[in-house]
């Protein structure tokens, strides 16, 4: 058994290299065992469809920590499994490109899994969103909450574990060179 690190991002703008959230649930033998979220002050301009989709705008997080003043809190988190997210590429993605954008070295690749490839394969025959996908598992959501949406991912892959899914199966590896 695996431990996993759950997480999900909100964005300011469609440029995707900063977060203005983030939202982390850890896995431990099969359990949440810890969760962490906080707005982030992305240092950037926020587009009006971001605002409106995640709720978070520039005065919310003008006293917010900047993604490196957060790295520091939340590395040691990053750190203590396989990472998972739901559109895992999105979020990888971004992840890497704050990292980049505050020169901020880590490691050159991790392991990962992602809800959505799981779900496909585990689930073929319905939508995959995560607002479907709680609703498929009666899960609680406020979509587009990192913390929420953090959590909601962790209770998925818990359920796909349930159910009988192989996970290890699904274990990508993420290059961050």
């Amino acid at each position: 058994m695996y431990n996993y690190v759950v997480f999900d991002v909100e964005t300011p703008n469609r440029a995707n290299n900063r977060m203005s959230a983030i939202g982390i649930s850890l896995i431990e033998n099969g359990k949440i065992t810890k969760e962490f979220y906080s707005l982030i002050n992305p240092e950037t301009s926020f587009d009006y469809f971001n605002t409106v989709l995640t709720g978070i705008d520039e005065d919310m997080v003008a006293f917010s920590p900047n993604f490196e003043e957060i790295w520091k809190e939340i590395e040691p988190l990053m750190n203590s499994g396989i990472l998972v997210a739901h559109n895992a590429p999105f979020d990888m993605g971004v992840l890497k490109r704050c990292l980049s954008s505050y020169e901020i070295k880590w490691k050159n690749y991790v392991h990962y899994l992602c809800t959505v490839q799981v779900g496909r394969r585990f689930l073929p025959n319905m939508p995959h969103k995560l607002n479907d996908m709680c609703d498929y598992y009666g899960i609680e959501l406020e979509h587009h909450h990192a913390g929420s949406d953090a959590h909601a991912c962790a209770e998925i892959l818990l359920n796909y574990e349930k159910d009988g899914a192989e996970l290890n199966k699904f274990i990508r590896t993420y290059k961050f060179e």
